[in-house]
């Protein structure tokens, strides 16, 4: 309604309650009279009001008939009436009400109580009608993922590769000030991931690890982010306190989303890789991360792996707070990190591929 008047038509056999409702209603809406119900019919051939202001007492099609006639036409039938009337008795409000009345007003008019009445149910009928399209987005959407899961669940790499779309994308278009940060962090863990299995380090967790897997699996890690306000992701400064401590949750609605797409696609080690790298990336190996601040080997051997290429990127990239470091001085920021920040042994395994991130 924002930009545009709501209509209002006003139905009454008497022209002079027609001329004083006109008037009142004028200040704020676009107003339609209408002296009979067949009127007001030839009125909705061409105009969907907001409201329809309807009398009871008419010749021919009296106001209950006209209602009536109203709900039975799904082109009419959700259109809120309100009956302005000279009845009182309790028995005819409700009647009213019983036939799809949104309310009841007596005559003679009040100009406030009826302004205020209407901006009422014009703000209901508005969330609503929002209510409904929610609804039917989220039917959509549950019902195509669920076709999706049936269509999907002998292979795991279609299934991951329909979430990505859905679910990566949708993170670096809200949070475009990385510029491509996903992309870059995917190929800065391979580097990582292949020398750790490569130098036999942490074998016995390496040794069924599915590299391409993890590196599809990565780009969820901040897809909590689709939870945290514009004004914080995009903010032109350093973060204060209360800010940070929102932006962390995004590590925790991470892990939700993750655990809801795991009750619809059963097992999946996609989905449990891209569970730690969202919870765990920001951990520090001294325990003063988040979001559970774990310490040292508590921390999932792929977080700690991830948050070296996370950190990587974040400080060779522009923020709105910083501009960026050279690889020199994001290797030596790293250096300084192990056995605080990073895993001591991550860090020497970093030492030896400094160059590939570079490249």
């Amino acid at each position: 309604m924002q930009g545009e008047k709501a209509l209002i038509i006003m139905v009454d056999d008497n022209p002079a309650n027609l001329r004083i409702g006109k008037n009142i209603l004028s200040q704020k809406y676009a107003v339609a009279t209408a002296p009979s119900a067949e009127k007001l019919f030839n009125l909705l051939e061409n105009n969907i009001p907001d409201v329809i202001l309807l009398d009871v007492d008419m010749p021919d099609v009296d106001g209950y008939q006209a209602i009536k006639m109203l709900k039975n036409k799904p082109e009419t039938a959700n259109i809120p009436v309100i009956f302005l009337t000279a009845r009182t008795e309790s028995d005819a409000e409700l009647a009213a009400l019983t036939l799809g009345a949104v309310d009841y007003i007596a005559k003679p008019i009040q100009p406030a109580l009826l302004l205020k009445r209407i901006e009422i149910h014009l703000l209901l009928e508005h969330q609503r009608k929002t209510l409904e399209q929610q609804a039917h987005e989220l039917k959509y959407f549950n019902e195509n993922l669920q076709k999706m899961v049936d269509e999907k669940t002998q292979s795991i790499l279609s299934l991951q590769n329909a979430l990505l779309k859905t679910m990566a994308e949708l993170v670096e278009y809200r949070d475009d000030i990385t510029g491509r940060h996903i992309e870059r962090t995917q190929k800065g863990l391979r580097i990582l991931l292949n020398e750790v299995i490569a130098s036999n380090a942490y074998q016995d967790e390496t040794k069924d690890w599915d590299v391409e897997l993890l590196i599809q699996s990565c780009q969820l890690h901040d897809v909590g982010k689709i939870y945290i306000s514009d004004s914080i992701l995009r903010k032109p400064g350093k973060l204060d306190y209360d800010e940070y401590e929102d932006m962390k949750i995004h590590t925790h609605v991470g892990k939700q989303i993750m655990e809801k797409v795991e009750v619809l696609a059963q097992e999946s080690d996609f989905l449990k890789y891209a569970k730690i790298f969202a919870t765990s990336h920001h951990e520090w190996w001294d325990g003063t991360g988040y979001p559970n601040k774990l310490k040292g080997a508590d921390i999932p051997l792929l977080g700690r792996i991830m948050a070296i290429a996370d950190v990587y990127d974040a400080l060779v990239s522009v923020r709105p707070y910083k501009s960026a470091y050279s690889h020199e001085d994001a290797v030596r920021i790293i250096l300084e990190g192990s056995g605080t920040h990073f895993d001591p042994a991550l860090v020497e395994i970093f030492k030896k591929v400094a160059d590939s991130f570079k490249e």
